[in-house]
């Protein structure tokens, strides 16, 4: 069953279930799924690799708005965003653990030889590839930052 489907049936459970939480992070899914299809040179249907890079955009967006509410003191809209976090996270595949992306970053940064900073470019296009929607783009980066002297 397509992604789509599932928030679709999961929508109707929420909505059943009057749980508004939910509902604002299955709405965000669907909204973002329907423009991915609907832009210029979209799909009909969407690969697992676009959902779950629609899905970690979704994710890195709530967690961008979170700090800005919490750094303002705005707990109704940082409560708000962590209700939506929460059912948009559920849909992403099992996250890799640092020593995971470590050993995923190392094995790369062997094969390609990179010595220094300056072949940073030429590790992370790599590594995002390899690793997909299994880890967060901002920490793939730290880690091939602190392994390239």
């Amino acid at each position: 069953m397509s992604l789509e489907s599932t928030v679709n049936q999961a929508i109707k459970e929420a909505m059943k279930a009057k749980d508004q939480g939910r509902l604002r992070g299955l709405r965000a899914i669907k909204s973002a799924i329907l423009l991915a299809k609907t832009e210029k040179g979209g799909q009909q249907e969407l690969d697992e690799a676009t959902e779950s890079k629609i899905l970690q955009k979704l994710m890195k967006q709530r967690k961008d708005s979170l700090a800005i509410y919490q750094e303002q003191k705005r707990d109704d809209l940082a409560q708000q965003e962590s209700e939506e976090m929460v059912v948009i996270e559920s849909f992403l595949p099992d996250q890799l653990s640092k020593e995971e992306i470590e050993q995923v970053v190392d094995k790369i940064i062997t094969d390609t030889g990179a010595s220094s900073a300056r072949d940073m470019g030429k590790v992370m296009p790599k590594v995002m590839q390899e690793l997909g929607g299994k880890a967060d783009g901002k920490l793939i980066s730290e880690i091939v930052r602190n392994k390239l002297p």
